[in-house]
């Protein structure tokens, strides 16, 4: 009787488990708008939106009170972009786990840990 009671209650905390690691966006808006350094005679745009994941829904909280300093962050790796550093996929990626390192460390340095597992580029358009 005991162990159908234990096997019961670990049963039941299975899907506890599985929604405390459920991982948590934060959006970071607006979107992230500037122009690309060397667009020659012709101005350049760049615009970006941003989401960050983390596993741990406490850290949503932290991380939205960090934005401003996240933001500062991201607009100045975002300005020092060409348009040669964003043709293809392969430039695309290297700048997003660039941006993930940059706000890595930004936390890391504010809240000694990271909070973020990951960044995604929800939209990266050039013009």
């Amino acid at each position: 009787m005991r162990s159908v009671f234990l096997t019961l209650a670990l049963i039941l905390s299975l899907p506890l488990a599985a929604q405390a690691s459920d991982p948590q966006y934060v959006e970071l808006s607006p979107s992230f708008i500037g122009t690309l350094t060397d667009s020659g005679p012709r101005i350049r745009y760049l615009k970006v939106d941003v989401a960050l994941r983390t596993n741990d829904p406490a850290a949503v909280a932290r991380i939205q009170y960090h934005d401003p300093l996240i933001r500062n962050a991201l607009v100045s790796l975002f300005s020092r972009q060409s348009q040669d550093s964003l043709s293809g996929l392969e430039a695309r990626e290297a700048l997003r786990l660039e941006a993930l390192a940059v706000v890595r460390q930004t936390l890391e340095e504010e809240e000694g840990q990271a909070l973020v597992d990951d960044l995604l580029f929800t939209n990266l358009i050039t013009q």
